[in-house]
């Protein structure tokens, strides 16, 4: 059996973020969002939640390109940019100090229990739990974030690596913006076993792998009709991700330091497609939720 969760990044970014995802999930495909804790738009999210049952809320933990709920003093490893007040802007410089040992894994864990909690305070029931930028693809990282999350009662994750056939080599040659995000998720995938043995040691579960991750900020129709047919052909029999981000290109997101504007649009218009309902009812793919992957979430 194939079984498919596509998931709505960014929830509670902006309005329109929010609105694009609810719009996704009531008239689209999306099944699953993950909610920022720390986001501008987050209390209007966590009431759009109560409204939309066939949605599964996880939590989008931010540890870069953003700012701590802990005060800063208490998190100083992590928050070390700007004058002290907040994440490194930039994911480089965030690989960097993952790869060197040079954050606290105390606290990123009280980092972590403090978004979750957050959430959980507000009646969001969380299903899950990615990162923003994928952050958790380091086992540096990983580890203190499954230690909060199993604190808080969520045993479920984004699995970050993207498979090998995710998509097959004439949709890479025809887009060359591609190649650079391709050799990317390559090279992470040493981190897929050390992923792997954190989850089994702590009891979490998680999807096969992901897809979409080389395709943000490029995803269009075709693309996802691509990954479909990886799904329901080229990849192994089993549960997979699609990582999404719709939204509308509006005042507040052009607010946001973000390069995902235009096609966030166009996302949530593949999204809402008939064709794209279309194309999952012929695929013979189950499209489910993270409440599916772990139903005591």
């Amino acid at each position: 059996m194939r079984r498919l969760i596509i998931n709505g990044d960014d929830f509670g970014l902006t309005p329109g973020v929010n609105r694009a995802i609810a719009e996704c999930c009531e008239r689209g495909v999306v099944t699953s969002a993950t909610l920022m804790a720390t986001g501008a738009a987050m209390p209007e999210a966590s009431k759009l939640v109560g409204t939309l049952p066939r949605l599964s809320v996880g939590c989008h933990v931010v540890l870069v390109d953003g700012s701590p709920l802990l005060p800063a003093a208490e998190v100083p490893s992590l928050a070390f940019a700007r004058a002290g007040s907040a994440f490194a802007p930039t994911l480089g410089g965030f690989v960097q100090r993952a790869l060197t040992g040079r954050f606290s894994a105390t606290e990123i864990e009280a980092e972590a229990a403090a978004q979750f909690k957050k959430l959980q305070d507000s009646g969001v029931a969380i299903s899950h739990f990615d990162t923003h930028k994928h952050t958790h693809a380091f086992p540096a990282v990983l580890r203190p974030l499954v230690r909060a999350a199993r604190s808080c009662g969520i045993r479920a994750v984004r699995n970050p690596f993207v498979p090998a056939r995710a998509l097959a080599f004439e949709d890479l040659r025809s887009r060359p913006a591609l190649w650079k995000r391709y050799w990317q998720t390559r090279a992470l995938r040493r981190f897929l076993p050390a992923f792997r043995e954190l989850l089994a040691e702590h009891d979490m579960v998680a999807p096969d792998g992901c897809l979409g991750v080389m395709e943000t900020g490029f995803l269009d129709a075709d693309l996802f009709a691509a990954m479909i047919q990886a799904v329901a052909e080229a990849l192994p029999e089993g549960t997979w991700e699609m990582v999404c981000h719709p939204g509308y290109d509006d005042v507040d997101l052009a607010a946001v330091p973000t390069r995902l504007r235009a096609s966030r649009q166009e996302e949530l218009k593949v999204l809402t497609s008939a064709e794209a309902r279309c194309l999952l009812g012929k695929s013979g793919i189950e499209l489910i939720s993270y409440r599916d992957l772990h139903p005591s979430a």
